[in-house]
């Protein structure tokens, strides 16, 4: 089979990215642009108009980067959900108009899977059971029976939301930053540890983490207190995934998966019980557009295509609604 080219854009929150793959597990091209707030979070809106405003500009780096022409993708690949409407729909656009204008078939991938598949393709594990963690997504799954089950979420709020709330609350931003702020802490403090049964609850940890900053406890005592109970959190039910299923590899997806801490933690569980640890390359952890061209291609690959009229974007899309034709291992 010859060469297969897929093109993939990424729009799901603050990040308007540009990927290039190749059938051979080559990224081509992997170029992404930040939206970056004056304050809080994403606002919605705003991050749309500036995925608007800087999307040629990436798309014509991406072809670039890749060396290609738009004559030679195969298939043009776009995030549908789950994520931000305003900044779905800019990149769903952009993706309609530019398979519109080469004549080339439209693809729709789930942001979450996208994340697990780069990490599979970047890290060459097989049969993982995925602690998938960012700042909108907190979910640890796996391919059974050809879906990715959800074996245990967050109930409230996303890790990475919670850290980023708190960062920001505590005058340092959002992460890294709280993570570091902790290296220097001391002390820890008690917090609320909410694991039930293979689900985790942050709301009420971020509360009662603010609270002592309100009380005048030292910023980075609080942030160790933090970092270390949510880490250990997420270690608790990863093992209890891995035991369930009786698995035998880890893999760490998602903006979190930069988190030297907790990379610690699970790395000793998982030498405690005999299973490899993976992490998704540092390039590829945050949103990329080169895991939804990834994805894209594996989708195009298994005869996945969708009619421009059918590519209505889907906020609340679930992992495990997407049907995954091209690995039967699970």
């Amino acid at each position: 089979m010859s060469r297969v080219v897929c093109l993939g854009i990424e729009s799901t929150a603050h990040t308007f990215g540009v990927g290039v793959v190749d059938s051979e597990g080559r990224v081509l091209a992997n170029v992404n642009r930040t939206y970056k707030p004056a304050s809080g979070g994403i606002h919605p809106r705003e991050a749309s108009q500036h995925h608007a405003a800087v999307a040629a500009e990436v798309i014509r780096e991406a072809f670039r980067e890749a060396g290609v022409e738009p004559g030679d993708v195969d298939a043009v690949a776009f995030s549908i959900g789950p994520g931000m409407g305003p900044c779905l729909r800019t990149g769903a656009t952009a993706a309609r108009a530019l398979s519109l204008r080469l004549g080339k078939p439209l693809v729709a991938v789930n942001h979450a899977v996208a994340h697990v598949e780069i990490g599979k393709l970047t890290t060459g594990c097989r049969s993982p059971v995925v602690l998938y963690v960012a700042g909108g997504n907190t979910l640890v799954t796996s391919l059974v029976e050809g879906r990715y089950r959800v074996l245990g979420e967050t109930l409230d709020i996303a890790a990475g939301n919670c850290l980023d709330s708190f960062g920001i609350t505590a005058g340092v931003g959002p992460m890294p930053a709280a993570e570091k702020l902790a290296e220097k802490g001391e002390r820890i403090y008690e917090l609320p540890y909410r694991v039930k049964g293979m689900d985790v609850s942050f709301s009420g940890l971020l509360t009662a983490a603010e609270k002592l900053l309100s009380e005048g406890a030292k910023p980075e005592d609080v942030a160790l207190s933090l970092t270390e109970t949510v880490y250990s959190m997420l270690t608790e039910v990863s093992e209890r995934a891995l035991a369930y299923l009786s698995r035998e590899e880890l893999l760490l997806v998602g903006g979190l998966a930069r988190s030297k801490r907790l990379m610690q933690m699970l790395e000793i569980m998982c030498s405690d019980r005999g299973a490899r640890l993976f992490r998704v390359p540092d390039e590829y952890a945050g949103d990329n557009g080169a895991m939804i061209a990834w994805t894209g291609l594996l989708h195009y690959l298994a005869g996945d295509v969708i009619k421009p009229e059918e590519s209505r974007v889907r906020p609340r899309q679930r992992i495990d609604e997407v049907l995954i034709k091209w690995d039967n291992r699970g």
